[in-house]
């Protein structure tokens, strides 16, 4: 019998439910709200309820396990408690995921259920750049690293632009760009990932929609004294009110509602937004001894032409031109025939992702490794 996989992507404000078989999508939805813990069996048993379908394995999106869980791992008791003592590194989240992890487990208690962590893609990045300079002492008793995130995205991003390249996965050099409501790039060496923008947490790197990205940390401890601000209010607004939403003076963090708005705000945080993406593509492309091709991804990467554009106008000296293609409705290339470096934009499928690493953990058919 096909397996069929039900997958959990729970995110800090919403939630997505796929069941999978085949490699296709046979039943989803999509909230634009986190449940309530107090409600997710109910919403997980009504989505099942309306499924034609027996679930073989429940695959988890997890952004961070820490040390805790670095491949894609069984979730028992035990490794729950684990990814918990980390769920301070990814607040917005950890904790709901790992909310619909105890309810799914109640709900399916017969079938094995997976976490399959976002950092898992990026678990090789060479000591150059996974290690932060800091003091040795701090590194080691605190477990300090570079991390990095979006793996699930990108590893299927990377498979994918290698048969849009009719090359092997394993043989590919590119630079990939995650862009959504949490935004990253990332360089990848045939077919493994050797750089990437966020860190320790998903707090570094590009500005997001309302995340801050990197800033200078002189300014953050110069912000904690004087009783400038307090560590809370720091954090609710390195976390919620910066990115795109603090550049726009609070009137967007979505990138749709910015390139519709007249106002001068709006187009100063597109302006920052584009110009920091393409300043990191463009040191990410540091890593490379060759660069096959640029590949945007994420839901801004995909549905949003005018940062495509604007992006790949700043890195001329890649050899990237602006895109020839605005409108997409399939993966694909999207660079002017001829171009030096080819653009491609790949429709973001983690629930796709995170069913193959499930069943790969499993031992199951259909399975695949997480890296290409």
């Amino acid at each position: 019998m096909t397996p069929t996989v039900l997958t959990v992507n729970a995110g800090s404000s919403s939630l997505q439910l796929h069941l999978v078989r085949d490699g296709r999508v046979v039943r989803t939805e999509h909230s634009e709200h986190s449940p309530d813990p107090a409600a997710a069996e109910r919403t997980l048993s009504d989505f099942l309820s309306g499924a034609d379908t027996e679930v073989t394995a429940v695959g988890h999106r997890l952004v961070h396990g820490g040390e805790a869980v670095r491949a894609p791992t069984v979730a028992d008791d035990d490794v729950v408690e684990a990814v918990r003592g980390y769920a301070d590194l990814a607040p917005l989240h950890v904790p709901p995921a790992l909310a619909l992890v105890e309810a799914a487990r109640r709900v399916l208690p017969s079938v094995p259920h997976v976490l399959c962590p976002d950092t898992a893609f990026h678990a090789g990045l060479p000591a150059a750049a996974a290690t932060y300079a800091l003091p040795a002492e701090w590194r080691r008793r605190w477990g300090l690293r570079r991390y990095g995130f979006h793996g699930l995205s990108y590893a299927w991003a990377t498979r994918r632009a290698a048969e849009l390249l009719g090359r092997p996965a394993g043989e590919v050099s590119l630079v990939l760009t995650h862009l959504g409501g949490g935004c990253s790039v990332c360089a990848v060496r045939d077919g493994r990932s050797v750089d990437t923008s966020m860190g320790f947490t998903p707090l570094e790197g590009v500005p997001m929609s309302k995340r801050s990205g990197s800033v200078d940390p002189g300014m953050l401890l110069w912000l904690l004294s004087g009783s400038r601000l307090t560590l809370e209010e720091l954090s609710d607004g390195l976390e919620h009110g910066s990115g795109l939403l603090g550049l726009s003076d609070g009137l967007s963090g979505d990138t749709r509602d910015l390139v519709a708005s007249p106002e001068e705000a709006a187009a100063l945080a597109l302006d920052v937004f584009a110009y920091r993406v393409s300043r990191e593509i463009a040191a990410s492309a540091a890593a490379l001894d060759r660069l096959d091709a640029l590949v945007f991804t994420g839901e801004i990467g995909w549905d949003q032409p005018e940062v495509r554009e604007a992006v790949c106008g700043r890195l001329s000296l890649l050899g990237v031109e602006p895109p020839a293609v605005t409108d997409v409705d399939r993966d694909g290339v999207v660079s002017p025939p001829g171009a030096r470096l080819p653009v491609l934009v790949v429709r973001p499928r983690e629930e796709l992702q995170v069913a193959r690493e499930t069943l790969a953990a499993l031992g199951r058919p259909g399975g695949g490794s997480g890296r290409p």
